[in-house]
């Protein structure tokens, strides 16, 4: 990557600075190693691609899902020229960039219709502006159950997003418990949508009672008001056939009568960031007259990457080409077999393949551990916090997790054809 002239102006001028108030006058030699330090800071401040060694297989600060290499190939086909992104080649005429994904969407999830926007908090605020705002500019309300007020990383909050679009919130339900019979009580001529949300990263357990996606369905439809899931993590797969516990998919969703599904792309789909709605076409026809919408689009690359990862979903003897469910399919003996070779390719330093405990990550199932092996670094020199810290500081940058006294790199995380990297990162830090 090239820093760029100024830059590279700046950061000398800054170093030689520093050199001349110094109380000693450093060598010609530190000075040069300190502007190189400076210059790799530099590097690493900006948006660069990292090993991700902690076992979070959809790692938010890390980026969630890395695509596939048939969705970066898309974004290089699009991306390289001009694109048919809204015009229709048939008619020869402007078309609508909001037709590329809905027969994929469609034939992925069984809804009527599809829309695409930047994120699912983009997506849940773009139904809230379309349905909870009277025609006279009056806010409406919506029925959320007290125990899916949630909040998510960065200080999300769905009340926040609901003050934001002008809907008056009402809570139903209690800490532990809701029922039927509390959406029905909350129901008023000015009740706009009722409103289901995923609960991300946390379990209410023990003395519990929730409403089912079916029972709120039917009580919508009884009352002519639409049903809304925010499913968050979007998952269009069945998890049990990796081992892991059920996650609601969007086609359970729809299955049970929900109008209107809210999901991401860069999650358990495992594509590019992106905010889908998937439902009934006269509501999602709604959406897509709202001016809010052009605040909201995607480009052209994110529609080629999510197009291209939704073609894999539609066959399943290709999921696995996407790395999410990559990841979550290898066998605990190849990552131990890896870990032991990367072990004795680096003797100098005490390796060890040690089976630890992964997570999903992305908000989704946050107790059911993935179990994995980790290159488990013992006894680094100077401590495991300033190892861990050169492991951040090599090319490509690290990314592991402390345990005691061990650092601990997953592998289940790192793709087999970058071991030759992170063995590279290894020497070096060692």
């Amino acid at each position: 990557m090239l820093l760029g002239a100024p830059i590279v102006k700046a950061h000398v001028a800054a170093e030689l600075a520093s050199a001349r108030a110094a109380a000693a006058t450093p060598t010609p030699d530190a000075v040069v190693d300190d502007l190189l330090a400076r210059l790799a800071d530099e590097f690493r401040s900006d948006l660069i691609g990292v090993l991700n060694g902690t076992g979070i297989l959809l790692h938010t600060n890390l980026g969630r899902a890395p695509l596939a290499r048939e969705a970066l190939d898309a974004i290089g086909d699009a991306a390289a020229g001009a694109s048919n992104l809204e015009y229709d080649l048939a008619a020869g005429e402007r078309g609508s960039r909001y037709d590329r994904l809905t027969t994929l969407l469609r034939a992925a999830t069984g809804a009527d219709d599809a829309l695409v926007v930047n994120n699912c908090a983009a997506a849940v605020l773009l139904v809230l502006d379309t349905f909870a705002r009277a025609p006279d500019g009056s806010a409406r309300e919506v029925v959320v159950a007290r125990n899916q007020l949630i909040e998510i990383g960065g200080g999300f909050r769905l009340p926040d997003v609901l003050a934001r679009s002008g809907a008056v919130l009402i809570e139903v339900g209690t800490t532990n418990k809701v029922h039927a019979a509390d959406y029905a009580r909350a129901l008023t001529p000015r009740t706009a949508l009722l409103l289901r949300a995923h609960a991300s990263n946390f379990r209410i357990e023990g003395f519990t009672a929730g409403v089912s996606g079916a029972e709120l369905a039917a009580l919508g439809a009884r009352a002519g008001v639409p049903v809304v899931e925010d499913l968050g993590s979007g998952a269009l797969t069945d998890l049990r056939a990796y081992g892991l516990p059920h996650e609601r998919t969007v086609q359970e969703a729809l299955a049970d009568g929900i109008d209107l599904v809210a999901f991401s792309g860069d999650k358990l789909l495992g594509g590019p960031q992106a905010g889908i709605v998937v439902g009934r076409a006269a509501l999602v026809k709604r959406m897509r007259a709202n001016p809010l919408l052009r605040a909201l689009r995607v480009g052209s690359t994110t529609l080629a990457a999510l197009g291209a990862t939704l073609r894999l979903h539609l066959d399943p003897a290709a999921r696995e080409r996407i790395p999410f469910y990559r990841m979550l399919a290898a066998p605990l003996d190849v990552l131990e077999a890896r870990a032991v070779a990367l072990g004795a390719r680096l003797d100098g330093l005490d390796l060890r393949a040690e089976r630890v405990q992964g997570y999903t990550g992305g908000g989704a199932l946050p107790l059911a551990p993935i179990d994995s092996i980790a290159l488990a670094w013992h006894a680094p020199r100077e401590g495991v916090d300033a190892a861990a810290a050169r492991l951040r500081r090599a090319s490509p940058p690290v990314v592991a997790r402390v345990d005691g006294e061990r650092v601990l790199i997953d592998l289940r995380t790192i793709p087999p054809e970058r071991d030759g990297e992170l063995a590279a990162a290894l020497e070096a830090a060692g």
